[in-house]
């Protein structure tokens, strides 16, 4: 297999990839949608939210924990997760820039 040569790109380009890897399985969106609704939770309240297997579920809040749009706190024997809001802003600001982009109209274009 060969390697995806991430340090030819900007980090603004490779930023963009991990963000849209993220969205990119609808049980992580489906947990992002679920912690906006209720503001916290636990992981075993994803798991009946969800629908899908705790290990499964714990393997989606890892990839959203190490972007950071997540973050958790132990409570007793239990994890709590939320929205990271500082790091949601900022994820926001950069898929907004480049999102934003317009092209402009040229009849010349194909």
């Amino acid at each position: 297999m060969g390697l995806s040569k991430t340090e030819i790109f900007t980090d603004r380009q490779n930023e963009i990839s991990l963000i849209s890897k993220v969205f990119g399985h609808p049980a992580r969106v489906a947990i992002l949608e679920h912690l906006f609704k209720i503001e916290r939770c636990v992981c075993g309240d994803l798991v009946d939210e969800i629908g899908l297997a705790q290990p499964t579920i714990s393997q989606h809040l890892k990839e959203l924990k190490l972007l950071g749009l997540i973050k958790g706190n132990v409570e007793g024997t239990s994890v709590c997760y939320c929205i990271d809001t500082e790091q949601w802003v900022k994820m926001k600001a950069v898929m907004n820039q480049f999102l934003d982009q317009d092209l402009e109209k040229d009849a010349r274009c194909c």
